[in-house]
């Protein structure tokens, strides 16, 4: 593989920017690096472009075409999918933990030492990184920055608005308890509705599927004897 210093020469900063970006929100457990990803992207074009130049007669028209698009939308393809479910999975964690979270300032527990219980209780991705947050500060960075670091690891747009009114309640000295119960019923509520939107799709996911697949092979069943019986 081209090496880190060679692949910075090569992409601009704000192509691995943008890759780093989408990196950092799959969370601290990511293991893609941005340079051995573009590293592949730019090979497997190449090997695409041959490919399709060799095996299809037009291929000198197509494989310009097929390359660009596949090294356009690959980082798309790639991540986005993955950010998606992420989020989603953030959205379910977030409302046990935070919950917690509560009852331990609740206790009296200050937030640094209520966020370090919380996240070794509970094992879930955001526990990991609000582990991480706690980590940071243990390190000499003060809340505001680890939480300020949180946001960029995290796709959910409810997890980061939680983070924000928590740092926003640390900073002004405003009740965080009471903050966390009304962002707990939001995402609740968001769950709810969600999930109510799914269920409503269903009956026209089954009849696409029956209309696809059911129905011709019923079809089949109950004409094909009167189709053999008339050829034979």
């Amino acid at each position: 593989m081209i090496s880190s210093k060679l692949s910075s020469l090569i992409y601009r900063d704000e192509t691995i920017k943008k890759i780093e970006k989408k990196i950092k929100l799959l969370g601290i457990n990511a293991k893609v690096n941005p340079y051995t990803f573009m590293n592949i992207r730019i090979i497997s074009s190449i090997f695409i472009f041959f490919m399709v130049l060799y095996l299809i007669d037009f291929g000198y028209i197509l494989a310009p075409i097929l390359v660009y698009f596949y090294y356009t939308f690959l980082p798309n393809l790639y991540f986005d999918s993955k950010i998606r479910k992420r989020s989603r999975e953030l959205d379910y964690d977030a409302m046990y933990f935070f919950e917690i979270l509560a009852l331990s300032l609740e206790s009296g527990k200050n937030l640094i030492t209520a966020l370090n219980s919380t996240s070794k209780s509970i094992n879930s991705s955001l526990s990991l990184e609000i582990r991480e947050v706690v980590r940071q500060t243990n390190f000499g960075k003060s809340l505001d920055e680890a939480l300020d670091d949180l946001k960029e690891r995290i796709p959910s747009d409810t997890v980061n608005n939680i983070i924000l009114n928590i740092r926003e309640s640390n900073l002004f000295g405003n009740n965080i308890i009471d903050t966390l119960y009304n962002q707990i019923d939001y995402i609740r509520e968001k769950l709810v509705l969600e999930n109510r939107a799914y269920i409503a799709k269903l009956p026209l996911k089954i009849s696409i599927v029956s209309v696809v697949f059911f129905i011709p092979l019923l079809l089949m069943l109950i004409l094909g004897p009167v189709i053999l019986n008339y050829f034979s």
